[in-house]
């Protein structure tokens, strides 16, 4: 993958997070999702007024596309409105340990 690839993923993510929604934290998240034949599957944060059922751009990206038959990635980029990058939770984590290979990249971007 050359770095204009990269560069253009990272752009999806950053939209991404535009679309976030969240009146409670304020916290605008953005994924984007490359399968390893090339689809691109966009994500952000959900929020809900019941904080349990916040669904976390990560998984908005992989559930899209797990819902549309992939099941093979080569790389997320998550990008955080933050000054440092930040660091997928526990349960996007353990979605990532079951659909992800050993060789998936995982890029954190701010």
């Amino acid at each position: 993958m050359v770095d204009t690839e990269i560069s253009q993923i990272i752009e999806e993510a950053e939209e991404a997070a535009g679309n976030a929604y969240v009146p409670y934290s304020h916290f605008r998240v953005g994924a984007a999702l490359l399968t390893n034949d090339g689809q691109m599957y966009k994500g952000c944060n959900i929020e809900n007024a019941s904080f349990g059922l916040t669904n976390c751009a990560e998984r908005t990206a992989i559930f899209k596309a797990v819902s549309e038959g992939h099941r093979d990635f080569e790389m997320i980029v998550v990008y955080g409105d933050t000054e440092q990058p930040i660091s997928p939770c526990g349960a996007c984590r353990q979605v990532m340990a079951e659909f992800f290979k050993q060789d998936s990249k995982v890029i954190l971007i701010a």
